[in-house]
């Protein structure tokens, strides 16, 4: 016995056991405790409530919902708005971003106040309070009778934003962004694998037909997922004291939209101002000395080093702005947060649905980290330690 207790593997793994037993065991005495102290105020746990009907509304759902719907569907409907959000604020974001740390480091003095001023005013006021500002100015828009419309179709009212909108169905819209992600995907698979073998000219030609092509197959999708007897756009018209027709984009989506698009686009800004001022001025004299124009300096040589540079902390910036969607509560946006929210208010189902909303973000985040992990692997030059 002496022996095995002086054996200092033995005794290593004697602790290690010892401390995820312990663990194990609190884990175990709090789930106990949980169910005794529930049955004792009546409350009856597991996930059967999922199945029951909701009785409440929600205002913003991307699929059929109704009063008779089950809670299982609610949230799926807090889901998909929560990606919904995510997938179109965290592009618009990143693009903002890119374009303002461009700004900054562009050379030119009005450009560069300009994106310094965007910087520390969006990035230094808290995401709340951006948030209610976009929300009370979109409330303050005209009523839809005196709303009139820009752009040949677009109207900006109190009660929302109504903008043209395609008479087509759900699955030809579906099957449009699974074109779209795939090319993105091949795409980035013959970067790595084919174009840098290539003659520039030649690779070039190939991606504009890769991408003709996909264009041509999603539009060929979205018409034949037309709607019959209908026209291909349908343009918002006024009628009455509202407007019918086209897609209304409500004001607490917008204010969402606009809130975390800004507040992300400040920090992305200065993440790729870092990766720009991190790349040596070797790189680009040696384009000038190759006689390379200025745009094709920036779009062939230090966008690209950036790219890799920044990739990892950007990661992290998508991954903490997906986690900021949850503001939309403050505005009674329908996000996963708020479904989950008001079905405990509702159900009295409290820790069953804490840890589905846990999971659920666990999850979704750690699913977008390990495809960007993928990308930035996949991007990152071989056989170096330097990100360049």
């Amino acid at each position: 016995m002496q022996t095995l207790i002086k054996n200092r593997r033995v005794r290593d793994a004697g602790l290690q056991f010892a401390f995820v037993g312990g663990i194990v065991a609190i884990l175990v005495i709090m789930v106990l405790v949980g169910r005794t102290n529930l049955e004792a105020q009546g409350l009856t746990s597991g996930f059967g409530f999922l199945e029951r009907a909701t009785g409440w509304r929600i205002s913003f759902s991307l699929i059929d919902y109704s009063t008779n719907s089950t809670y299982a569907r609610a949230i799926l409907v807090g889901i998909l708005n929560s990606l919904f959000l995510g997938a179109i604020a965290l592009p618009i974001a990143t693009v903002i971003g890119v374009a303002v740390g461009v700004m900054r480091t562009s050379g030119n003095g009005m450009a560069e106040l300009v994106g310094t001023t965007f910087v520390e005013l969006f990035r230094n006021a808290p995401l709340i309070l951006q948030l209610l500002f976009w929300y009370t100015l979109l409330l303050g828009l005209p009523s839809p009778r005196n709303a009139e419309p820009i752009l040949g179709g677009i109207a900006l009212t109190g009660r929302g934003i109504y903008i043209p909108g395609l008479n087509v169905t759900g699955g030809s819209v579906f099957a449009t962004i699974l074109i779209l992600v795939a090319t993105f995907a091949l795409a980035l698979w013959l970067g790595a694998k084919r174009w840098p073998d290539l003659h520039l000219r030649q690779a070039g030609k190939e991606r504009k037909l890769l991408w003709s092509v996909s264009l041509v197959i999603a539009l060929v999708a979205m018409w034949l997922g037309r709607i019959p007897e209908t026209s291909l756009v349908n343009f918002p018209e006024a009628a009455g004291l509202n407007y019918r027709g086209g897609i209304r984009v409500s004001p607490e989506l917008m204010a969402c939209l606009v809130a975390i698009a800004i507040y992300g686009a400040a920090y992305i800004a200065e993440i790729v101002r870092a990766g720009f001022n991190a790349i040596p001025n070797g790189q680009s004299e040696a384009g000038r000395a190759l006689g390379l124009t200025p745009w094709y300096i920036f779009s062939r040589i230090r966008l690209p080093l950036a790219i890799r540079i920044v990739m990892p902390t950007l990661i992290n910036q998508y991954v903490w702005l997906f986690k900021a969607t949850t503001i939309g509560i403050a505005i009674s946006f329908t996000d996963f947060f708020m479904i989950i929210s008001t079905a405990i208010n509702q159900s009295g189902q409290t820790l069953e649905l804490i840890a589905i909303l846990m999971g659920g973000f666990l999850i979704i985040n750690y699913s977008m980290a390990w495809v960007l992990n993928r990308v930035n692997d996949a991007i990152k030059l071989k056989g170096t330690q330097l990100r360049i």
